[in-house]
């Protein structure tokens, strides 16, 4: 099938892997430029597509008349989007002769939206999955066409989840793809009664409120700990993040510093977190090391 893809990150190649796995033609490969104030610690789908010798583009906007004019003279058969980044317009999802179909992290219609792996983590899920659909005009709410669920670890951070999530993907391409191209597939409408959504998460989602339970900055700090952006507070007016802790039942008050023993704790509104490693004034604390630095008080 004449295919033309929408790619970015490690999800962008694994679904790209798939495509030439199961002798889709790729023509182009829409992706996105690197932003310079992201940690990139993920694979590149413009390499992949060097390495392949397969066009590709990465225009800030591809919904202008431009790319839908040079989509259209492709004429695809199929359109496919593994974690591109941007919507992509009604007018593009209509070009195609048999569908458009997006792979999505979450066991749709539960976690549309950007950054499901980061959210179930925050929200304290305690399962998740990927999601291969129709797209349509709404994010992420078209027809199911096929879907895989696991369960969420208790101390699974963001990486080691996606990284669950990058083998789901795989095997559930591997399952589908081969029904797609032969039109055997069977779509399932999504519930839309049990719909949620959620945005974008920006640096600043990660400031921790200690007002909250342990449990819950727990969460917090292991849905964005390395390589995302961390879990913060402020400590004599400069910033801390705290890369890892643990939830305890030492009873302080909230933002309270205690050193037991060796341990540093810090109070929250129920329960406290056993600090595990630090960075502070661009400088990584670890375990006894950061009862040197916070000497107990508050922050």
């Amino acid at each position: 099938m004449k295919t033309v893809a929408f790619a970015y990150h490690n999800m962008g190649v694994i679904g790209l892997n798939a495509l030439k796995k199961h002798g889709f033609d790729i023509e182009c490969v829409f992706t996105h430029k690197d932003d310079d104030n992201e940690n990139i610690w993920f694979e590149s789908a413009q390499t992949w597509c060097t390495k392949n010798d397969v066009n590709y583009f990465a225009p800030e906007n591809v919904n202008t008349k431009e790319w839908i004019d040079k989509i259209s003279l492709l004429k695809p058969d199929i359109i496919f989007s593994f974690y591109y980044r941007n919507l992509i317009c009604e007018d593009i999802l209509k070009i195609p002769k048999f569908k458009a179909i997006n792979l999505h992290g979450s066991c749709l219609p539960d976690y549309r939206g950007r950054a499901p792996v980061n959210w179930v983590l925050v929200n304290g899920e305690k399962r998740t999955g990927v999601t291969l659909h129709y797209m349509v005009k709404k994010p992420d709410a078209g027809d199911i066409i096929a879907q895989k669920c696991i369960d969420i670890d208790f101390y699974d951070t963001a990486k080691t989840l996606f990284e669950k999530l990058e083998k789901l993907a795989a095997s559930i391409l591997d399952e589908a793809l081969p029904n797609i191209k032969n039109n055997t597939i069977k779509p399932i409408k999504q519930d839309e009664t049990k719909a949620s959504y959620f945005g974008r998460r920006t640096k600043q989602d990660g400031l921790i409120d200690f007002e909250k339970n342990s449990i819950e900055i727990y969460n917090l700090i292991r849905a964005v700990t390395k390589p995302y952006p961390g879990a913060f507070c402020h400590y004599k007016g400069k910033e801390l993040i705290i890369w890892w802790a643990l939830p305890n039942n030492v009873k302080l008050q909230p933002k309270q510093i205690a050193i037991i023993g060796e341990n540093v704790y810090i109070g929250t509104k129920k329960g406290s977190l056993e600090l595990k490693e630090i960075e502070y004034d661009s400088k990584i604390y670890k375990e006894k090391e950061i009862s040197n630095l916070l000497k107990g008080g508050h922050l």
